[in-house]
């Protein structure tokens, strides 16, 4: 899947992505039908940016892309803004000792 536009609303770029992006601001309280379930967002959402699609609990893994973006650092509720102030990215963060990009936990919580 290269994106699957949800009316004017979002765009989904994987099916197993656990958030949306917004093709145009949405204010609290927009209802959207989306695979078979209501999503209301829950606070102004600004165009390009991410909204929970999936409750997430801290530590949660956050998908966009079908793959790890980030770690929820606080629950985030489905139609939550998700930003740095709830999720902490793990993408191409160079380890402060060797450079190297972290690695992403698996399963068992090792890397």
């Amino acid at each position: 899947m290269k994106g699957q536009a949800v009316s004017d609303a979002f765009i989904i770029m994987h099916a197993d992505d656990t958030v949306a992006t917004a093709l145009t601001a949405l204010n609290p309280g927009r209802s959207i039908d989306y695979d078979g379930r209501n999503v209301v967002v829950s606070e102004e959402i600004n165009f390009g940016h991410k909204f929970a699609l999936e409750p997430m609990a801290v530590d949660d893994m956050v998908f966009k892309y079908g793959e790890v973006i980030g770690r929820a650092i606080e629950p985030v509720a489905v139609g939550d803004w998700v930003h740095v102030h709830n999720v902490e990215s793990i993408r191409a963060r160079p380890d402060s000792q060797s450079g190297e990009a972290d690695a992403v936990p698996n399963e068992e919580g090792s890397s």
